[in-house]
Order: C-alpha cells, then structure tokens, then sequence
C-alpha cells in the first residue's frame, strides 16, 4: 500500500550533531583529549566526565575536577588549541580507526540536493576539531560554517541550538522561525536542547541511547540510523515526524 500524501515541510536550516550522527571516533577520541589534557594541565587524565551531549568546555571543567584541579577559560582555550592540534598531528590515525557512519555522506547530499536548504552544526566540539573530523571524512562539503555552533560557544547545548538559529538568520537576512530549523542527533540531550528551543528534531539510535530514551526526551521521531536515505528525507518532509 503506498503511503498517503503529506504536506511539504522542507526545512531551511538542518543543524546536526557530530560525533556519533554523522561520525564515530572508536576510541582515537578520547586518546586525543587524555593527550591534550595531559599538556595543559600536566596531570595524565585518569578518567573523564561524561561526555554524550556535553560541550567540550564542561568536560574538560569537570574531568579536571575528577582530578582535583581547577581551570578556568584560559585552560579551557589552552586546552581547545592542544586538542585540534593533536588530531591534525594523528590525522592518519584518526582516518584509519574512525569512519563515517553509514548513510551519513547520502543523507548530507540528498538534503544539498533539496536546495535552499541550509546545512550546519551544532556540536559540542570546538569548532577546528569539528571542522577536522567532517572533513577527514569528506562530509564537510556542503556544511555552512558560519552558521554552527560549538563548544566554545557556550556551556548549555540548548544555548548552542538557539545560537546557530541566530547566525543562520543572519546569513539568511531575515527572521527564522524555530520551527523552521531541525536538529539531528543521537543524545537525549540533543533533543532536549532543541524541543527547549521549539526546534524539531530527528533522532538516530547510532550512539548509546535507545529508540525507547530517545522517544522519552521528546523525540517524536526516531531512526535507527541515516542508511535509508528515503525515509530520512520523509521525515524532514513530514516535518521531523517518522514516515
């Protein structure tokens, strides 16, 4: 049977999620930020705070705290620097362990190919790691910059959603309803970030939370990844509801 018509709702702005939407690490990550933890702060990093859907900023913060340091912005942007330039000095390794997930270069280029349609980040990475990790991937090529949102930013992933809201009007010149953006991510607290914001979201089950934890943050549609591109473009046209 086939399925009933919907209305068109192409959305302006698609804001994704990094790691574990669109890229995995598999493991090289948390090497590099033991790495650039132990240069700034001297201590080698014993263990590390949570990091699903947390900025940079506030992992680095509290996994100096699990140490019993103290850091303040400083460190912070000493750290940034350490970290995008350990990836950019381990870029062969990071190549070979980590890859882009399956679907995610096919769903990049079918909502290029919608037009009109505005694609960027909103992550909780600095912005050069981000940059570094699409772009060993070859999935930085229709991604506008400018528009993302990153660690740096700001501490709170929901002031990161409504920050590239903003700069994406900016480029656009004109006023952009929230409902007019769409968050892609795999963390509970990519959608709460974004629903906090009146953004819709699109959630995959490609990171470590479930279809069931994804559906109880308030994703009203939940993927199990980015492969059928079909259905993925559905959603995005049903307005961030699951065909």
């Amino acid at each position: 049977m086939s399925r009933p018509e919907v209305a068109i709702t192409v959305f302006r702005v698609v804001l994704w999620d990094i790691d574990h939407t669109l890229v995995d690490m598999r493991g090289v990550g948390r090497e590099l930020s033991a790495q650039a933890f132990e240069r700034v702060t001297g201590v080698a990093m014993r263990q590390q705070a949570k990091i699903d859907g947390i900025t940079e900023a506030v992992i680095f913060r509290e996994t100096a705290r699990l140490h019993g340091l103290t850091t303040d912005r400083d460190d912070f942007e000493r750290f940034a620097a350490a970290l995008a330039e350990a990836h950019l000095v381990r870029r062969g390794e990071v190549r070979q362990r980590g890859h882009a997930l399956a679907g995610a270069a096919a769903a990049l280029q079918a909502v290029a190919d919608l037009g009109g349609v505005m694609q960027t980040v909103v992550t909780g990475n600095v912005r050069e790691v981000a940059r570094f990790k699409l772009h060993t991937f070859g999935l930085d090529r229709a991604i506008v910059w400018e528009a993302g949102a990153f660690g740096e930013d700001d501490d709170v992933r929901a002031e990161l959603v409504r920050i590239a809201v903003k700069r994406a009007a900016a480029l656009y010149g004109g006023p952009l309803e929230p409902h007019e953006a769409v968050v892609i991510g795999d963390t509970p607290a990519d959608v709460e970030a974004a629903l906090q914001n009146g953004v819709p979201v699109i959630a995959v089950t490609t990171g470590r939370s479930g279809a069931e934890e994804l559906r109880e943050a308030g994703a009203s549609c939940v993927l199990p990844d980015l492969q059928d591109t079909t259905r993925f473009l559905e959603a995005l046209h049903d307005h961030a509801h699951c065909p």
